[in-house]
């Protein structure tokens, strides 16, 4: 059974160790998410931090929130990611699970809406889509997509915290 609940103090290390996993061959990755989260943590703006854990395994997933800004103010919106789940539990629903979860309780902090840079096929379960008057940076349209939970959707440039240009 997995059951998903709030990051604490003592699972940094091992959310940590399991992004590192996660992300390793990812042909996509930057190789600085696992830097991403502890730079988010440090800065105290992981929103929302949720670990996937079973009894047996331990943590074995971690997805993280944090504030954007849009046209450079500072909004009720959040980009979801990193998402992590260890090498040999993907593809069992467990990232899926812990998205949900974090959209959840982002909309019980009554965020106005979430964004995330990523596959289009993947994240349109969740309600993502891509929307063309809503950019980060150079990033082709159908990638960066917004989910609305209240309020229109917003129009104007995306940025992530500074956390996001953290190195390995």
């Amino acid at each position: 059974m997995i059951v998903i609940r709030d990051e604490l103090p003592g699972d940094a290390d091992v959310i940590r160790s399991l992004t590192t996993q996660a992300f390793r061959d990812a042909p996509h990755s930057s190789g600085t998410e696992a830097a991403i989260v502890d730079a988010l943590r440090t800065a105290r703006c992981l929103t929302v931090s949720l670990v996937a854990k079973t009894q047996n395994d331990g943590v074995i997933g971690h997805v993280a929130f944090s504030p954007i800004t849009i046209d450079g103010v500072a909004a009720h919106w959040y980009g979801l990611g990193p998402v992590s789940v260890r090498p040999d539990r993907q593809k069992q629903g467990i990232g899926a699970a812990l998205i949900e979860a974090g959209l959840e309780r982002l909309r019980d902090l009554r965020a106005d809406g979430c964004v995330v840079l990523g596959d289009p096929n993947y994240y349109e379960r969740f309600g993502f889509m891509s929307d063309p008057v809503f950019a980060y940076a150079d990033i082709p349209a159908e990638y960066f997509q917004r989910l609305v939970f209240h309020g229109p959707a917003p129009a104007g440039l995306v940025a992530y915290h500074a956390a996001f240009e953290a190195v390995a």
